[in-house]
């Protein structure tokens, strides 16, 4: 919840490439870059102890990009809607008593 009473407030849409850091552990090979997903896993499901975001973006168009991480961010990106990708998209609710 946030701005007015009862307005929902929705995280702002971020492109593909600003959205998710790169992931950095010791397990991971230096030579592919993976995204950063939830729960110390990349987007591509692997998981490796001690795994954190980086400080730098993952960037989807890079050669090195992993396959798979940049299948799974187009996937969860085409789950946007249109309609609400826009910097200001909030959605009122109206109060029940």
């Amino acid at each position: 919840m946030g701005g007015e009473w009862f307005e929902v407030a929705r995280p702002p849409y971020l492109p593909v490439g600003m959205r998710w850091e790169r992931a950095v552990a010791d397990g991971l090979p230096a030579d592919v870059s993976h995204a950063f997903g939830i729960f110390d896993r990349t987007l591509c499901g692997i998981q490796e102890a001690g795994m954190s975001p980086s400080d730098y973006w993952w960037l989807p168009e890079r050669e090195n990009a992993c396959g798979a991480c940049r299948e799974a961010a187009g996937v969860i990106d085409d789950r946007w809607p249109q309609a609400m990708r826009d910097e200001n998209a909030r959605v009122s609710v109206a109060r029940r008593l």
